[in-house]
């Protein structure tokens, strides 16, 4: 920040003597009369340039606690995501819930494995959730935007093979103003050794990102 320039109000006193030998007197100026009006002119546009100084204050939260992610989603939903899981879920344990919350869903249907994560996270502000959000997706390249939900989504689709087993995991992520909402569902089949297909995991942590992004708008 650039400082002020003082203001123009330093006057200085003139009282010179002069000492006139030939004439046999002395004159003494006296200080200008007008001096502390001047001062108090100053004084005053120094005062009001204080006063009209537009003050900072924090923009307001659109959301300011994480909602309770075990009940962001329907439960047909979870039953259809995540077949033979309870509803109820599991909340992830958080060192502060009013910032980050998170529930898993998780189940075995014959040989098929379903894993679902729903998480809430709350920034300060719109553009500390952007820049979260940016990171998140410098992070996951490869995917592709995900309209209509949100103020922006990106959603993105990776294959694993460990010992022979195939597991494939989406993840959509979606800011909304200075919430951030992540969805990780992965899936695998232990009978095959393969893993579902890469349409089928993108649409289903597409729809559970809008259903918690619609309960986090429902919640506000």
């Amino acid at each position: 920040m650039r400082s002020l320039p003082l203001p123009l109000a330093l006057f200085a006193r003139l009282t010179p003597v002069v000492v006139l030998a030939c004439a046999g007197w002395a004159l003494s100026s006296s200080p200008d009369s007008s001096e502390p009006e001047t001062q108090d002119r100053a004084a005053g546009r120094s005062g009001g340039q204080s006063a009209s100084a537009p003050s900072e204050t924090a923009a307001a939260k659109t959301y300011t606690d994480a909602p309770a992610p075990c009940t962001a989603l329907a439960k047909k939903s979870i039953t259809s995501l995540v077949p033979n899981a309870k509803t109820a879920g599991k909340e992830i344990a958080s060192t502060d819930e009013s910032v980050r919350r998170t529930c898993s869903w998780n189940a075995l249907k014959g040989y098929e494995y379903r894993w679902l994560d729903v998480s809430f996270e709350i920034s300060d502000s719109d553009d500390a959730a952007q820049k979260k959000y940016g990171e998140r997706v410098e992070e996951k390249r490869g995917g592709g935007e995900v309209p209509g939900v949100g103020a922006e989504g990106y959603s993105v689709v990776n294959l694993t093979t460990e010992d022979g087993q195939k597991t494939r995991e989406a993840v959509a992520m979606v800011r909304a103003a200075n919430a951030l909402v992540v969805i990780t569902y992965n899936g695998s089949d232990f009978e095959s050794k393969d893993a579902p297909s890469s349409d089928e995991m993108n649409k289903g942590a597409i729809k559970a990102a809008k259903e918690a992004v619609a309960a986090l708008e429902g919640g506000r």
